[in-house]
């Protein structure tokens, strides 16, 4: 077994009790002992039991089939061995039906039962792998389904699948809103550590004073409050992935502190002395110029080109725009859903005035966008007269500089054709149409802004 059971032992004798208790105790973390089922009940409500043995006839009210039905509702994964000195096919069976894992007869053979629990252990950890994977599908369906054609996205799923299967860290770079924690959760489910823990930690919402503690964990009495020891992130990542979100607001020490972890491959929880190993592979993420941060003298340059052994861009939704008819009708089935509403169709001119748009808060706010536009449109097509009036394309935004107007009128063609080649299908002729051009025109402004 890989680690120590929890075992529960249930009968009426004491000498078998005892019996087992020190014939297991090589098997067994810690083992406790019941004469009857009432008693073994009130144990298991208060431990945590992997492995319950128990015989079926008990004193008292109930019998050692029925505290099998009780503990498989209250705890189904327990794993569970009934043993009687009256054994017959049809004890067995009922047995079976009820949950146990297999039915021993008196005289016990202690080798035997010991063969039995190693098996139970064997099989109570396969069904927690088990959960444990259906869990992460589960979530990997979810979060990690990302969704876009567009060239600038597909060289990002490219950089993904090249380093999935590397412990190299990875350090994120996109606008916020981007879904950079989405490409963090793909890379994680695509590597050799999906089995393990994905832990997120965001540092830029974390008080300075909590974060070594967050980080590395502390030991009991460690700090007023410490009244125990805690567990940090690099522990609860271990074999997993850590990802740190807005690695760039760490405060000075702190960026010490990690620096010394990805150089030692070491760490220790505060208050402690024993030097632990790290086996968590490090993925970062920031929304911020650390390059500048680095000329101001905020950032560490040894600890960015630490974490910048892979850096993958992640572009905004204005670079995606050909993928937002795409995303817009994904989460608008997902929130029709969500909200038992009934599924709802975006109107062309809705389709064009979402591609369109600004939308600084990125993937973000598109999906807040079509999450309200689910709430409060009642038909089911939705129109441009329903979109939120700060999408506009000309609606009021900061600009860091005023562009010459040439420039001005090339993004906004540019923004134009964009919008209609994906309101159309990319279908050219039809393309042409709707922006009053020719096929011929289209194809050279396509070609001159990299529209393909």
């Amino acid at each position: 077994m890989d680690e120590p059971f929890q075992i529960l032992v249930v009968d009426d004798e004491p000498n078998i009790r005892q019996g087992l208790a020190k014939g297991l105790a090589r098997e067994a973390g810690h083992i406790e002992l019941a004469g009857t089922a009432e008693e073994a009940l009130a144990l298991f409500d208060d431990g945590d039991f992997q492995l319950v043995i128990t015989d079926v006839r008990l004193p008292g009210q109930l019998d050692g089939l029925e505290l099998v039905s009780r503990i498989q509702e209250r705890k189904p994964e327990t794993t569970l061995i009934v043993i009687t000195a009256h054994g017959t096919v049809e004890t067995a069976v009922e047995a079976m039906r009820r949950g146990a894992f297999d039915f021993i007869t008196k005289p016990i053979d202690l080798n035997l039962i010991r063969q039995q629990v190693g098996k139970a252990a064997t099989h109570h950890r396969l069904q927690a792998e088990n959960r444990l994977l259906r869990d992460r599908l589960a979530e990997a369906e979810e979060l990690s389904g990302i969704i876009g054609n567009c060239s600038a996205l597909k060289d990002v799923l490219l950089q993904i699948r090249q380093v999935s299967d590397t412990d190299a860290t990875v350090l994120i770079r996109g606008e916020s809103g981007t879904g950079k924690e989405l490409i963090a959760r793909a890379i994680h489910d695509l590597s050799k550590r999906s089995s393990g823990p994905f832990v997120a930690v965001n540092l830029g919402a974390m008080p300075e004073s909590l974060l070594e503690s967050e980080l590395f964990g502390h030991e009991k009495g460690s700090f007023t409050g410490a009244t125990r020891q805690k567990p940090g992130c690099f522990e609860q990542a271990c074999r997993g992935t850590l990802f740190l979100d807005e690695v760039t607001e760490m405060p000075a020490k702190s960026q010490v502190d990690l620096l010394r972890v990805l150089e030692t491959g070491q760490f220790k929880r505060v208050g402690g002395e024993e030097s632990l190993d790290s086996d968590a592979r490090i993925v970062s993420a920031t929304n911020r110029d650390i390059t500048q941060m680095i000329d101001e003298g905020t950032f560490r340059e040894d600890l960015f080109y630490r974490l910048n052994i892979v850096p993958i861009e992640v572009p905004p939704l204005r670079q995606r725009r050909e993928d937002i008819p795409l995303l817009a009708d994904h989460f608008l089935q997902h929130f029709c859903q969500r909200h038992h509403r009934p599924m709802k169709m975006l109107t062309p001119d809705a389709v064009a005035g979402l591609v369109s748009a600004n939308w600084p808060g990125n993937i973000r706010q598109l999906r807040n966008v079509m999450e309200r536009l689910v709430v409060t449109v009642s038909n089911e097509t939705i129109t441009a007269d329903a979109l939120p009036a700060d999408l506009a394309p000309n609606a009021k935004v900061h600009v860091a500089r005023i562009p010459p107007l040439a420039e001005v009128t090339e993004q906004a063609e540019k923004e134009a054709i964009q919008a209609a080649l994906a309101v159309n299908d990319f279908h050219r002729e039809q393309t042409a149409r709707c922006l009053g051009i020719s096929v011929r025109t289209l194809h050279y402004k396509m070609s001159r802004y990299g529209l393909h």
